[in-house]
């Protein structure tokens, strides 16, 4: 006699998310057997379970994912996003001070339990809006012992709440104001000694390649070592200017390269060879008033997978709610609803390196049950939460 499944969730909707679109079964059923799924197919074919949960035609999609954020930080910058509404732009207000560095200061000063406890609030927004995997970065430290306090804060979180953390460490973040003018002994820091320590603390490497972070000779620098020392790497790329961060990251078989408002041709076809994932992240894009958008077509035509995020940080994209980041990703780069469901679900992985997003045999049972008649619910609707219950390892 077949062991029943410990969770069956029948009479649902099921968007997958397999394939090229979205996957979708009607009158479908998922089971669950140690947190993972054992079963997803059609409602008449499911198995028996110790637990059913009539889902009374609900959708269910793979558990949401965030693949870059700035989660763990110290204080705000609103008083930054004032002057800029008066007139300074970011470049501006980053060269006097402020800017990154501004959040530097007060996470430097910030203990462990303090970040944990400041960015609890954060992750229970997303956590609500049916978020399953979350990106946690550093970079507001630029110090060994501050760049591995925020990454052991994020990895709290995911011993505080019921959500995948995957950590990125973002030393090449700014360079800080010890190492004023010197840039090139920052990034011998960063190499040196801050990558090879961070190795299990950090599931990957990212850096900030542009005027106002490191140049692409230094950036390629950071990469380098960080694939020496067995950790994979993201870029944040392109944002403000071209300086062929993109592919200078393929060229290191990036996992992502993100942001991509000044992407060129040439960073289209080398993303394209190395599979790397084109992250947009239009709150950034918003809230700092861009105007040049991603060459979406172009990412369309080169076949690249599109991931969205909300990029939560507090100075360009003060955002906790990934379904605003889709609805963004739709009204600001025209994606289309089956674009901007795979960017939170499956491609929202693939920019992590995970094999997860989508509702498959074998694939963690994490789900979002919603209520919503039509999936691109998800997408249009501003300001809304649908989410009907949240599923994290068959629980």
């Amino acid at each position: 006699m077949a062991i029943p499944a410990d969770t069956l969730w029948r009479n649902a909707r099921l968007a997958t998310m397999t394939g090229d679109g979205l996957g979708i079964v009607e009158q479908g059923a998922i089971a669950a057997t140690g947190g993972t799924i054992s079963y997803i197919g059609p409602d008449s074919d499911a198995p028996d379970a110790a637990e059913i949960v009539d889902c009374q035609g609900r959708w269910i999609t793979p558990g949401l994912v965030d693949c870059h954020t700035h989660l763990v930080h110290a204080g705000n910058r609103a008083r930054e996003f004032e002057a800029r509404l008066e007139g300074a732009t970011y470049e501006e207000i980053a060269r006097a001070g402020g800017g990154i560095l501004s959040t530097v200061t007060a996470t430097r000063a910030a203990s462990e339990d303090e970040l944990i406890a400041s960015a609890l609030p954060r992750l229970d927004q997303l956590i609500a809006e049916g978020v399953t995997t979350v990106e946690i970065k550093s970079g507001y430290g630029l110090t060994l012992d501050d760049e591995l306090k925020m990454l052991r804060a994020a990895r709290s979180l995911g011993e505080a709440r019921n959500v995948h953390i995957r950590t990125t460490l973002l030393a090449a973040h700014a360079v800080p104001p010890e190492y004023k003018g010197d840039a090139d002994g920052y990034v011998d820091l960063v190499c040196e000694t801050i990558i090879p320590a961070a190795i299990g603390h950090a599931d990957a490497v990212d850096a900030f390649c542009e005027g106002i972070g490191f140049s692409p000779e230094q950036t390629d620098r950071v990469l380098a070592a960080a694939v020496a020392h067995g950790l994979p790497v993201k870029l944040h790329a392109e944002q403000l200017s071209n300086l062929h961060g993109a592919a200078l990251a393929a060229r290191h078989n990036a996992l992502s390269a993100d942001h991509l408002e000044h992407l060129d041709e040439a960073g289209i076809a080398a993303m394209a060879a190395s599979g790397t994932v084109a992250t947009l992240l239009p709150g950034a894009f918003y809230f700092t008033r861009e105007e040049h958008r991603p060459p979406i077509a172009a990412l369309r035509a080169a076949g690249i997978p599109i991931a969205l995020a909300t990029d939560c940080n507090p100075g360009t994209s003060p955002m906790a709610s990934i379904l605003l980041a889709a609805n963004m990703g739709a009204t600001f780069f025209r994606l289309t609803v089956t674009e901007c469901l795979r960017g939170i679900t499956v491609n929202g992985a693939r920019a992590l390196g995970l094999r997860t997003g989508t509702l498959e045999p074998g694939r963690p049972a994490d789900l979002a049950i919603w209520n919503v008649t039509d999936l691109a619910e998800l997408v249009y609707r501003i300001g809304a939460n649908p989410l009907h219950s949240r599923i994290y390892a068959g629980t």
